[in-house]
C-alpha cells in the first residue's frame, strides 16, 4: 500500500498567481510567467513598438492589451490639439495609430471611458482577481487591490510583452503587512499607507510582494484598497495584493468586461477561494497599528519622512543614524523647513486633488464634504481620475461644490501627479497634493509638495494652510 503524499505546502496568495502563471522556470532563478493584462500609456516609448515592426514580429494577444492616454492628457481639454507640445502630441497621437493598427482596445481623448490607467481599467472590470497585471508605470501595484499581482515594467520588457504575451521575471520575496485594530474616523487608506511607509522606509520593502491584511483592510472599499496598493512602490515593494472577498466581488459584478452569468458565477466562486493558506509562510512580518494612526503629511522629499498633522518634524538629534540624518537635513533645506517645527498652520500655495492614488469617486466625495459651502483660499485643481468619475461626480453635483468654492474642476489625466501634461508649479512654490510622490522637482524644479489625504487637502484649500480636517468632519456632522 502506497504511503500517502504529504501535504501541500501551505501558500501565500501571491504564490498561488506566481505558481498559476510560470511557463518556464531557469536554473538561474528567472521565470517565465504569462501574462494576463497589459496596460499601455501615452508614454510609452515609440521603440517598443518598431522594436516588433522591423522584425515583423505581431502583437502576440492584441485582445489582452489595453492603450489609454493619461500622463499627457490636458487637465481643462479633451483635444488632442490642447496637449502641450509636438513631441507629447505624437505620442498620444501614436498610441491611439498603433491600437488602431493592431486591434487593441483604446480609450483615447474624448472617449468617456478615458482616465488615469490605473482607475480606468479597474473600473471597465478589466482587472480580475488571479490575474498578472504589467504596465510601464511603477504604480501598476495598484490592481493588487484585486488580488492580483501588479507590476510595473519598463520599455524593453513592454516590446517582450507585446510579442510573446509573458515576461522573465525574478520571483521577489513574501511580506506581510498585518493592520492591527481599527482606524479613527478621518483616517484613510492614503494615512494606513503613508504609516507604512513611514515605519518601513522607502526600502523597506525592496524586493518584496507586500500582503496586506488585518480587521482595518478588509473594512477598507476597493477604492481604498486600491490606493494602499498604489503606493506599495514608495516602500520599495515589487507589487501590494489584497485577497478578493466580497466587496470586491461587488465592485467588479457588472463592470463591461468583467464576466456574466453562469462564468461570472463560477469565477466569483473561485475568486472567493482566493486567498492565502493558514499557516502560509512569509520572509517578512510588519505589524502597524491601525488605531493609533492620524491624518498624515508629508514634511520631506519621500513619502516616509511624514509625521501626524497633530505631531512636530522630528528634531535632527533624534535620529541616530548618520546618512539619515544628512537626508533629512537636505529635505529640510529643500523644503524649506525646520526641524522640530510644527505643520498645522504652515501656510501653502497651491492645492492639487487628484492622481492615481486619490482620484477616484470616493476621494471626490470627502474632498467636496470639507469644502462645501467654503471658498478656497489659494488656488485648487481638482481633476478626477477617468471620466466616468468625472460623469458621477457631475450628476451629484460635487463639480459645482468646487467651482462655487472658486476651485477648478479639470478634465481626467494623471495631471499635476508629475507634471508631464504642463501642469508643473514655480520654484519656492509649497502644494499640497494627493498624490504618491514628493520628490525633488516632482511638480515642478523646486516645488515643495506635501501628500496627504484628499480631506486634508481640500481643508488646506479653504484655510490656505495644513489643517486637520478632523474639525471639518465634526463640523460637518453637526
Amino acid at each position: 500500500m502506497p504511503l500517502p503524499s504529504p501535504a501541500a505546502q501551505p501558500l501565500s496568495l501571491f504564490e498561488k498567481i506566481w505558481q498559476a502563471h510560470v511557463v518556464l522556470e531557469q536554473a538561474s532563478g528567472q521565470t517565465l510567467l504569462y501574462v494576463d493584462r497589459h496596460y499601455l500609456s501615452d508614454d510609452l516609448p515609440a521603440e517598443s513598438y518598431h522594436t516588433l515592426s522591423r522584425r515583423g514580429i505581431p502583437i502576440r494577444r492584441p485582445a489582452a492589451t489595453v492603450a489609454i492616454p493619461d500622463h499627457y492628457a490636458p487637465s481643462h481639454s479633451t483635444r488632442l490639439a490642447d496637449v502641450i507640445d509636438d513631441d507629447r502630441r505624437d505620442m498620444v497621437a501614436g498610441l491611439a495609430a498603433q491600437a488602431a493598427r493592431n486591434g487593441i482596445v483604446h480609450f483615447g481623448l474624448g472617449d468617456r471611458r478615458q482616465g488615469i490607467i490605473h482607475v480606468v481599467g479597474p473600473e471597465q472590470g478589466m482587472t480580475l482577481p488571479g490575474m498578472t497585471v504589467v504596465c510601464g508605470d511603477s504604480h501598476t501595484s495598484t490592481h493588487g487591490a484585486f488580488g492580483a499581482f501588479g507590476f510595473g515594467i519598463g520599455a524593453s520588457e513592454v516590446s517582450h510583452v507585446l510579442a510573446t504575451q509573458t515576461l522573465w521575471q525574478a520571483r521577489p520575496k513574501t511580506l506581510l503587512a498585518r493592520f492591527t485594530g481599527m482606524p479613527a474616523p478621518g483616517v484613510t487608506a492614503k494615512d494606513l499607507a503613508l504609516a507604512f511607509i513611514r515605519q518601513v522606509g522607502v526600502g523597506g520593502a525592496a524586493g518584496h510582494v507586500v500582503e496586506y491584511g488585518g480587521a482595518a483592510v478588509e473594512a477598507l472599499s476597493v477604492e481604498g484598497r486600491m490606493t494602499l496598493c498604489n503606493l506599495s512602490i514608495e516602500a520599495g515593494a515589487r507589487a501590494g495584493m489584497v485577497a478578493p472577498d466580497a466587496t470586491t466581488l461587488a465592485y467588479l459584478r457588472g463592470r463591461p468586461f468583467a464576466p456574466a452569468g453562469a462564468e461570472w458565477a463560477a469565477r466569483s466562486a473561485a475568486w472567493l477561494a482566493l486567498r492565502g493558506d493558514p499557516g502560509a509562510v512569509f520572509d517578512r512580518t510588519v505589524t502597524i497599528a491601525a488605531d493609533a494612526i492620524v491624518p498624515l503629511v508629508s514634511w520631506g522629499t519621500d513619502p516616509s519622512q511624514c509625521c501626524g498633522i497633530d505631531e512636530r518634524i522630528p528634531e535632527l538629534a533624534q535620529i541616530a543614524d548618520a546618512d539619515r540624518r544628512a537626508a533629512v537635513d537636505r529635505a529640510l533645506a529643500y523644503m524649506g523647513l525646520e526641524a522640530g517645527s510644527a505643520l498645522l498652520g504652515l501656510p501653502v500655495d497651491r492645492v492639487f486633488i487628484g492622481s492615481c492614488t486619490n482620484g477616484r469617486i470616493e476621494d471626490i466625495r470627502l474632498a467636496a464634504s470639507v469644502v462645501r459651502g467654503r471658498r478656497a483660499k489659494v488656488p485648487a485643481l481638482v481633476v478626477p481620475g477617468s471620466g466616468l468619475v468625472k460623469a458621477q461626480a457631475e450628476a451629484e453635483g460635487l463639480d459645482r461644490v468646487f467651482t462655487a468654492a472658486g476651485m477648478q474642476w479639470g478634465t481626467p489625466g494623471c495631471s499635476m501627479c508629475l507634471g508631464v501634461n504642463g501642469d508643473i508649479g514655480r520654484p519656492g512654490e509649497r502644494r499640497v497634493s494627493t498624490t504618491n510622490r514628493n520628490f525633488v522637482g516632482r511638480q515642478g524644479p523646486g516645488v515643495r509638495t506635501h501628500l496627504v489625504n484628499p480631506g486634508m487637502a481640500a481643508a488646506a484649500a479653504v484655510h490656505g494652510c495644513l489643517a486637520d480636517y478632523r474639525e471639518e468632519l465634526i463640523h460637518a456632522a453637526v
